[in-house]
């Protein structure tokens, strides 16, 4: 097996792993314990189901880990391609988001004590605590938002890297600029215009899911043979 058809397989391991560690923590997790609109409720199953989000936490911590190896797997793999992009593949997908979120799950911490009563909190009555706990949850999912702005942004140069590669399919690049654009059509709305988060997440949601395609090409299929000699952009 060739260096490139290898460093691909390892980056498509990556994003594999990254992809089956963050869903539990980013959706499972706050549907199971999040009952919109009553902070009452959603504190008591945060008491019930502490360990839930304890686990939601760390399987957070764990993908943000996984994409920090990830990106620089991609790092390696396109810079021979364009080092230009290649590196804003690091920026955009490691070097803001994985500290917001790394940051973000003080949140989680939060809805833990205030839902916990911790001794140090007792000029708060409950229902004090328990909107805190409630507040603290709504912050975290915001978090994620900002997060996810990234995650869009990253998609766009990865996009391009695989369009001009040669050794990658390069409509799997313009499956990732619409994945791109789904999670920044989300997380714009929900930040910005929440009265059209609904409509919106009927489009974005769909979008998000040509991000998949590429994670099973590289792992299976790693990079084939190059077609077109490497391409050159300002900045590389």
């Amino acid at each position: 097996m060739d260096s490139t058809k290898r460093q691909a397989r390892i980056a498509g391991l990556l994003y594999l792993l990254m992809a089956l560690a963050a869903p539990f923590g980013l959706l499972i997790v706050p549907d199971a314990l999040v009952v919109p609109g009553d902070a009452a409720a959603t504190a008591d199953k945060i008491r019930a189901s502490a360990w839930m989000l304890r686990a939601g936490i760390a399987s957070e911590l764990v993908h943000q880990v996984i994409a920090i190896f990830l990106v620089l797997a991609l790092y390696r793999l396109f810079k021979p391609v364009n080092a230009a992009l290649a590196r804003l593949v690091v920026v955009l997908g490691a070097l803001v988001s994985v500290p917001i979120m790394f940051a973000n799950t003080l949140n989680e911490l939060a809805a833990l004590a205030f839902a916990g009563g911790e001794p140090f909190l007792s000029a708060f009555d409950t229902p004090q605590l328990d909107g805190l706990a409630y507040l603290s949850l709504h912050l975290h999912q915001h978090g994620v938002m900002l997060a996810s702005i990234f995650w869009g942004l990253w998609l766009f140069p990865f996009g391009r890297l695989i369009m001009i590669c040669g050794f990658i399919p390069a409509w799997l690049g313009g499956l990732l600029w619409l994945a791109g654009a789904g999670y920044l059509a989300k997380a714009v709305t929900v930040l910005i215009l929440p009265q059209h988060e609904a409509l919106v997440s009927q489009v974005a949601a769909p979008l998000q899911f040509g991000e998949l395609p590429i994670i099973f090409w590289l792992l299976i299929w790693g990079a084939r043979a190059s077609t077109r000699q490497t391409v050159s952009e300002p900045g590389a």
